[in-house]
């Protein structure tokens, strides 16, 4: 079992920057990769970065590519995700998930990640 916990959201206004965090905790050994996700009422969970955590490998959606920078921490078991140059759009709650599965690379499917924060909400004002 991996457990993880988000902190880091809040409210924004438009063009500002935040640093969302996730720890993770448990048999943290069997980690294979990290991802944010988020998810606004109504909507699909989507995905928004991943890093692979050994060697680092970063992936991002389109939408945050430029803006967003995710990294990790191994020693401390930790991802960050830095959110600059924000907008309204970027309002949603931001999930930390993990997977313990490798071989095929999925980091864009919710589903190849078995183990889920319980989400962090992040609001931008315009």
């Amino acid at each position: 079992q991996v457990q993880l916990v988000e902190s880091g959201g809040g409210l924004v206004q438009a063009g500002g920057s935040l640093r969302l965090s996730c720890a993770a905790s448990g048999r943290t050994f069997r980690v294979y990769a990290m991802g944010w996700f988020r998810q606004v009422p109504g909507k699909e969970r989507e995905f928004v970065a991943g890093i692979l955590w050994s060697g680092g490998s970063t992936y991002y959606a389109d939408s945050v590519k430029g803006r967003f920078i995710i990294s990790r921490d191994n020693a401390k078991n930790t991802v960050q995700l830095q959110m600059n140059s924000l907008k309204p759009e970027d309002t949603a709650v931001y999930y930390c998930a993990s997977t313990t599965r490798s071989g095929i690379l999925r980091v864009r499917e919710q589903t190849w990640y078995d183990y889920w924060g319980q989400g962090t909400q992040v609001t931008v004002s315009s």
